[in-house]
């Protein structure tokens, strides 16, 4: 691996959940590009995050690869486990994974239920509890949450996600206010329509069924920009705060 790095996140250590691709893939590259060491990790594609985490080594970043299923919290452990030994440490926590579900509700079934909600909530619990202490001894610490439009304006099809990021909310301003004792920031992000590759699409996406003030999707660097933001020293007043980068579509608070 590349020797120290500079750049305003030097000598920081990034978890970026779900970042062999798309949102957070984007993520990973940006705070690499800031300095920060990065742990690429997904569910089971281990040659995908190993190609993000060789982009960024090439490039002149530090970064690795680990595959562990989140919703395993012996599986999380080993994650946070190989930051450590790789890095020293964890400083930055990005709660990007989650599985998309389309079902109408009375026919969804309780283990369509459980899959989303267990990998965005239960995902966010085990990696937050296993990188926060890492936090505290440090004395510094960003936890930034990955949630959605979807549950702010309401989407059929979808409960099973609304419910979901809905309880990241929750999430985050619970822990915002526990933890800014210790110096760490919880903040969350709520994209909009982001052009992202979904397996099995084929690279064709439906067209927009609501149109935004800025009347195209977003792209994932613009979401990658506002994660980033969150997590730099600068963003140190900022904290259990819902950050919508979703070209207009939802003006509340």
């Amino acid at each position: 691996m590349s020797g120290e790095s500079t750049g305003l996140l030097a000598g920081k250590v990034a978890i970026v959940t779900g970042s062999a691709r798309n949102i957070g893939r984007a993520t990973a590259e940006r705070l690499a590009g800031d300095g920060a060491a990065v742990v690429i990790n997904g569910a089971r594609d281990q040659a995908a995050a190993e190609e993000v985490a060789g982009g960024i080594e090439a490039g002149g970043g530090r970064a690795i690869a680990h595959v562990a299923d989140i919703t395993d919290p012996d599986a999380v452990q080993g994650l946070v486990d190989a930051a450590v030994a790789a890095f020293g440490g964890v400083d930055i926590l990005v709660c990007n994974a989650s599985i998309r579900g389309q079902k109408p509700f009375l026919e969804m079934t309780y283990e369509e239920w459980r899959g989303v909600i267990d990998v965005t909530l239960d995902g966010a619990f085990h990696t937050a509890q296993a990188c926060v202490p890492h936090m505290i001894e440090r004395g510094w610490g960003r936890v930034v949450t990955l949630g959605g439009i979807s549950w702010h304006v309401g989407t059929s099809n979808r409960v099973h996600n609304l419910v979901s990021k809905s309880g990241l909310t929750g999430f985050t301003r619970g822990l915002a206010v526990e933890l800014g004792q210790h110096n760490i920031t919880v903040n969350s992000v709520s994209p909009g329509f982001i052009d992202t590759v979904r397996p099995g699409s084929a690279g064709v996406r439906p067209p927009l069924k609501i149109h935004p003030p800025v009347d195209r999707m977003g792209a994932v660097d613009e979401i990658a920009s506002m994660v980033r933001y969150l997590c730099l020293p600068e963003a140190a007043y900022v904290t259990g705060q819902i950050m919508h980068v979703n070209g207009g579509m939802f003006l509340g608070g």
